[in-house]
Formats: C-alpha cells, structure tokens, sequence
C-alpha cells in the first residue's frame, strides 16, 4: 500500500489541533478528567468501507501526548465491516478525548474518499479502465485525499498546475481553437510535459488527433459516444471520460474502452465512513 512521510502529515494534523484547541485548551476535558486517569478505547467501524488515514490519526493522539499508543488491527486499505475493530488506543485519557475529534475528522473523511473510490473501482473490475481523482480537492488536503484515492484503489491525476498541460474549453476559446491552443503550449513548455486536450465533440476530437497531442479529455460523453471516440483515437492518446460518472454508470463508461474515468466528487464530496472511538477500558 502506498504510504505518506511524516513531514508531509504533522503539519496539517498540526494545524488542525491548535484550530481546535483555540486559546486555553480542552476546558472539558481539563475540567473533568483526573490528571492520571488512563484509557483503553477502540477505533471501530460503524458502516462497510475501506479505511485509509491511520497515520494522520495516530499523529493527532501523538501530537497531544506522546505517551498515548495506537496499535492497528486493519492497515490502510482494509476493507471493513460493521463492528470491526480498527485499531485500539491506550494512554492518558486526558490526551485521548482532547486529540478525538481531531483524530475522527482525518479518519473518517480520508476512508470516505477510499470507500467511494473502491465502489467505483469494484464496478469497472473487469475493464481496462481506471478510476481517476481531478484538482477538484479540499485547500490544504490534497496530497491526503490523492492519497486516499490511491488507497482505494484509484489513481491520481494532476497534483497541480505545473505538472501537465490540460487544456480546456475556455483555453481554446481565448486562443481561438483547438489548433492555436495546442500550439502555443507545446511552444511553451518542455519536451518532458505532457499535454492533454478537453473535447465536447467528435469533430473537435478528430483534429486533436492530427496534433499529437498525448490524453484527450472526452467530457460528459455518453457510452456510444465514448465508443466511437475511442475508435477514432485507435490507441494514438490516453483516453480519459468525465461527467456524471457514479458506481451506476460506471460500467457501461468503462466499456467503452476508455483508459480513464475522471471523478471530481470522490474528494470534492464523498461522504464520511462513520467510525467511532468507543471506550473498552
């Protein structure tokens, strides 16, 4: 399973505790429970899913005291049942519920992301097609669903801007066509770039392939469109489908025979898999 380094997760799961402590700490907590009180709790799934985000959650429990252990019982990448203990977490309880909801957010949100992406990677199993995520992420959590969707069996599209040209409709339109677009980025970037076009139509799609370009972009086609599409472009160019694309239409998308199916709303809005943090001891 891929993994993230350390330096890459504190500072977020950082930043996240100090908006959550604000500027005198868990008054709650601090108030209630005994300085030397200790507690045994457990990470358990509430729905079926996949989990991914364990090291963001030990990191925020670690971050508060670093007295407090969590031992995994399902990795990053398991998939879950209801009552599945995921992981248990031992030390000063005081730690434990101030780090909680902190620790939850990232957990439950990154498993989202996994578990919407597993559904549609299960239902285009079979397929040459991938499920892919878009820029389309939450400011400041990208690496961390990109990371998700990996885990779910996903792949990533661009990081950002400077990794790859992706020219789109309002880029042709500024420079008046497919051809002019196409021209000017290739004079204006490295040999090592790819560049990669967005085509509404067949048409636009037909003199794309007289320009070399290396992905076409087939938005918001459907299957016998991508079908024929696919035909035309005869393995000259990655394919990639996007629009409306959910574990229902999935399949007869990836059918087509396209390389890629683009998905925005697995990190853009994918619901949370419901994990609690329930006390055993």
């Amino acid at each position: 399973m891929p993994s993230l380094p350390m330096v890459m997760i504190e500072p977020v799961v950082r930043a996240a505790l100090l908006e959550d402590l604000g500027r005198a700490g868990d008054l709650t907590t601090d108030s209630i429970v005994p300085a030397d009180a200790v507690a045994r709790t457990a990470l358990v799934a509430r729905q079926p899913g996949v989990v991914a985000g364990l090291d963001f959650t030990r990191c925020a429990f670690q971050l508060i005291d670093p007295a407090i252990r969590m031992t995994v019982a399902l990795p990053d990448g398991s998939r879950l049942r209801p009552g599945d203990t995921i992981a248990t977490i031992e030390g000063p309880a005081r730690g434990v519920l101030t780090a909680e909801r902190v620790a939850l957010n990232f957990l439950c949100h990154l498993s989202g992301v996994a578990s919407a992406t597993r559904g549609i990677a299960d239902a285009i199993e079979g397929t040459k097609a991938q499920v892919c995520c878009t820029r389309k992420t939450m400011p400041g959590l990208r690496f961390a669903q990109k990371y998700a969707v990996r885990i779910g069996g996903g792949s990533n599209h661009r990081f950002g801007l400077d990794d790859a040209v992706l020219i789109k409709d309002n880029h042709v339109a500024i420079a008046g066509g497919v051809r002019p677009a196409v021209e000017r980025a290739r004079r204006g970037v490295g040999h090592l770039v790819k560049i990669e076009l967005e085509v509404d139509t067949l048409a636009q799609l037909a003199e794309a392939m007289t320009l070399g370009v290396d992905a076409v972009l087939l938005d918001n086609m459907g299957p016998d469109m991508l079908r024929e599409a696919v035909g035309m472009v005869a393995g000259r160019a990655i394919t990639e489908a996007s629009g409306r694309i959910r574990p229902d239409t999935a399949p007869a998308i990836a059918a087509s025979g396209v390389d890629l199916l683009s998905v925005g709303w697995l990190t853009h809005s994918a619901t949370v898999l419901d994990v609690g943090l329930d006390w055993v001891g």
